[in-house]
């Protein structure tokens, strides 16, 4: 019980202090990057500082799996070059017991990356990018020059501007019937979600009757839609940093207008599955300890760490790619890279065990 507890603090404190020094990195960057954007509309410095830190949580997020890999690698290494794993096996603690007495803080890492990459993340990076659009006076990138284009049952609505509050701008309904045959086409200056339903302002509206046209104003109106404020988080945060509940949400909605899901889904199973990526490293980890000592052991078994953590997010992306091309199923793209490394882990387990 001593050494269990010995073993988890030397590994959680390894893994924080790698964790501190990888956010500590990645925001320098996002600093440097935001610095160029500096002077446009009330963008200061302050707003600055304030992205970079509202940015922090997603970082934590991303880097957690390649902290604990890396911070696991320095504390495995450290007890090695101390000949403090030499005593352990003699005292009848195995690389496999080594291994499950790491599991509580391979827990701790994981239930971390839930809470962070789901209740956390997405309203810290929608924050921050609210807060950017806001200062820099502009509103939500544009997948088109006329705007986005959605579809909604049986209707394509366009919107010209999504502002950070989602309040719509410039919305233009085309609405068809059964037989797909224009019937309204309806223009409205802004839209604001309120009570279960968009409330527009400013209609001017055309419908097409079988024998005539008759164009008439509105000064407000309600449009009863399947799209919902939440939805448009996608055009602030990428899928990867949305919510479970929203990510599923969003896929709901796309199924139910017969369009493609891929991204999607796979972005949903990377969030099922990301949380226990951190467990799946301590135990690729634990082995290389047992390597044998050569000259510059500790720091060689550290770059070992960080070019396979590299190695990882590098084989993620890229299965993730291949296999949004080739159409797999989602769970397939996500789950191969992670699968992979926990049996590489489990294989030089057995193998050092037994030698």
């Amino acid at each position: 019980m001593i050494l269990t507890r010995y073993l988890n603090k030397e590994f959680f404190i390894s893994i924080i202090m790698i964790m501190i020094g990888l956010i500590a990195l990645f925001s320098f960057f996002d600093f440097l990057q935001e610095i160029n954007d500096l002077g446009k509309g009330s963008y200061d410095i302050s707003k600055v500082i304030v992205f970079v830190i509202l940015s922090m949580p997603g970082h934590v997020y991303e880097i957690i799996p390649l902290s604990v890999l890396i911070g696991s690698m320095y504390a495995i290494s450290q007890l090695s070059q101390h000949s403090e794993l030499i005593v352990m096996r003699a005292s009848g603690f195995s690389i496999k017991k080594i291994a499950l007495s790491l599991f509580y803080v391979g827990l701790f890492f994981s239930i971390v990356t839930l809470v962070v990459g789901d209740l956390i993340t997405p309203g810290s990076e929608k924050n921050a990018q609210q807060l950017k659009i806001n200062a820099t006076d502009s509103s939500l990138s544009q997948e088109f020059r006329s705007g986005f284009w959605i579809k909604d049952g049986n209707n394509f609505v366009n919107i010209e501007n999504v502002m950070p509050d989602a309040t719509l701008r410039e919305v233009h309904i085309y609405e068809f019937d059964s037989t797909f045959s224009l019937r309204t086409i309806t223009n409205a200056k802004t839209g604001i979600f309120h009570d279960g339903q968009w409330k527009l302002e400013n209609i001017s509206q055309t419908i097409f009757n079988d024998d005539s046209i008759r164009t008439n104003s509105i000064l407000k109106g309600n449009w009863k839609s399947l799209i919902r404020p939440e939805m448009m988080n996608v055009l602030i945060i990428s899928p990867e940093k949305m919510s479970t509940l929203n990510l599923f949400r969003f896929i709901s909605y796309l199924k139910n207008n017969n369009q493609k899901t891929n991204r999607y889904e796979v972005a949903l199973w990377e969030k099922i599955i990301h949380p226990i990526t951190p467990i799946v490293m301590l135990i690729f980890a634990v082995p290389f300890g047992f390597l044998q000592e050569r000259s510059g052991g500790k720091f060689l078994k550290v770059f070992i760490g960080i070019s396979a953590g590299i190695a990882y997010q590098i084989f993620n992306t890229m299965i993730r790619h291949v296999g949004l091309l080739n159409d797999w199923p989602p769970y397939l793209s996500a789950l191969i890279p992670t699968s992979l490394f926990l049996a590489a882990g489990i294989y030089l387990i057995i193998r050092f065990e037994r030698k």
